[in-house]
C-alpha cells in the first residue's frame, strides 16, 4: 500500500486579491464560455471580455474598496482547507488539501502541480458549490480536465469528483445553526414573525431550460434547513447577483424586499443559501446594498446569517463526503 497522501482539491470561484486585480479577474470571468456563450464566441469573446471588464471595473473596484480592497474568499478558503486537512488526518488515511480557483490564484493547474510534486497520485475534487450548476461546478470541472490535459504529469493523477451535496445532513445542520443564531438577533416579541429570506446566486434562465439542476437543488437545501428549524416563520426564496441583459431566474431579492416593506414586514433574516464563504455577494451585495434597500422599504431589523466559512459542521460535512466517496471508489 502506498504511503502517499490522498489529495483533496477544493474548487472555488476566486476573487481579486487587490483593487488592481479587479479588471484582470473580470476578464477571466467574462472569458468563460461555460457562463457566457456569444455567437462566434471563440472569435469575439476575448474582445468582448476585455471591453466589458474595462467598463465594469471602476464600479466593481468601488464595491471591493468598501469591503477591505480585496476579496476575502482566498484566505477563508485556505482556512477551510486547513481545517479539513486537520479533520481528515484524524482518520486512517493521510490527506493533503489544496485550493484551486476558477478565475484567480491559486489556479487549478498550480494545485495539481503541487499534488504532483508532493507525490500524490489520487485526488478527490470537491467543489465549494453545494448545489450543482453548469456555470459553477460544471465550469470548474471542465477547467480541471483542461489543466490535466496540458501536462503529462498532471494527467497521470487519478482524479474523481464529488459533484453536489445540497441535501447533505451535516451541511444542512451547519446552515440551520447559522439561521438560529441570526433569528436570535431579532427582538424576542417579534422573532416568530421575522421573515426568513433565503438568497441564492442567480442563474440565467437559459441554463434551467437546458436542464440545469441548480434551482431544484437550492430548493432541496432550503427545505432541509426549514425541516431542522421547525419554526413558524414565513419563508421566501430569492436570487441575487444578476449581471447582463439576459433573462434571469427569479424572483430577485431586491424585489422581494420591496414587497415585504409594502406588506409591513418589520424583521427579515436573510440566509445566503448557496454561498459557503464570505465574498462580495455577502459583504457588499447583502450587507450594504440589500440592507439599505430593506431599511428604505421600512424593514426595521435586517439580519444576515453568517457564511459557513470554517463552521465545524460544514468541515465535518466535507470530510464525510470525501470519506464516503473514497469508500465507494476504492
Amino acid at each position: 500500500m502506498s504511503d502517499a497522501p490522498v489529495g483533496v482539491l477544493l474548487l472555488n470561484l476566486g476573487g481579486p486579491d487587490s483593487l488592481d486585480a479587479v479588471e484582470p479577474f473580470l476578464v477571466n470571468l467574462f472569458s468563460d464560455r461555460d457562463i457566457i456563450q456569444l455567437p462566434l464566441g471563440a472569435l469575439i469573446q476575448p474582445v468582448f471580455a476585455r471591453a466589458l471588464s474595462k467598463a465594469r471595473a471602476p464600479s466593481v473596484r468601488k464595491h471591493y474598496a468598501l469591503i477591505g480592497g480585496r476579496s476575502p474568499q482566498l484566505p477563508l478558503t485556505l482556512g477551510q482547507a486547513e481545517a479539513l486537512e486537520k479533520r481528515l488526518n484524524g482518520t486512517a488515511r493521510r490527506f493533503q488539501v489544496r485550493v484551486g480557483m476558477r478565475y484567480w490564484h491559486p489556479t487549478i493547474a498550480a494545485a495539481l502541480d503541487g499534488f504532483v510534486n508532493a507525490g500524490v497520485s489520487r485526488v478527490v475534487a470537491v467543489p465549494l458549490y453545494p448545489q450543482y450548476s453548469l456555470a459553477t461546478t460544471g465550469s470548474s470541472f471542465r477547467a480541471l480536465e483542461r489543466a490535466r490535459a496540458q501536462s503529462p504529469a498532471r494527467n497521470r493523477l487519478t482524479v474523481s469528483a464529488i459533484d453536489a451535496y445540497a441535501d447533505d445532513p451535516r451541511y444542512l445542520d451547519a446552515l440551520a445553526d447559522t439561521v438560529r443564531d441570526a433569528l436570535a438577533c431579532c427582538a424576542p416579541d417579534r422573532r416568530s414573525q421575522a421573515v426568513l429570506l433565503f438568497s441564492a446566486h442567480g442563474l440565467p434562465t437559459s441554463f434551467v431550460t437546458r436542464g440545469d439542476p441548480y434551482v431544484s437543488q437550492v430548493r432541496a437545501t432550503v427545505g432541509g434547513v426549514l425541516s431542522r428549524l421547525a419554526v413558524p416563520n414565513r419563508h421566501l426564496l430569492g436570487y441575487q447577483s444578476r449581471t447582463g441583459p439576459v433573462s434571469w431566474i427569479g424572483p430577485a431579492v431586491p424585489t422581494l424586499l420591496d414587497e415585504l416593506g409594502r406588506e409591513g414586514a418589520t424583521d427579515v433574516v436573510i440566509v445566503p443559501v448557496s454561498f459557503v464563504s464570505d465574498h462580495i455577494e455577502t459583504l457588499y451585495e447583502i450587507d450594504v446594498q440589500f440592507a439599505a434597500r430593506a431599511h428604505a422599504a421600512g424593514i426595521i431589523t435586517f439580519v444576515r446569517s453568517v457564511a459557513l466559512n470554517s463552521h465545524p459542521h460544514f468541515i465535518d460535512a466535507l470530510a464525510g463526503l470525501i470519506e464516503r466517496h473514497l469508500e465507494a471508489h476504492a
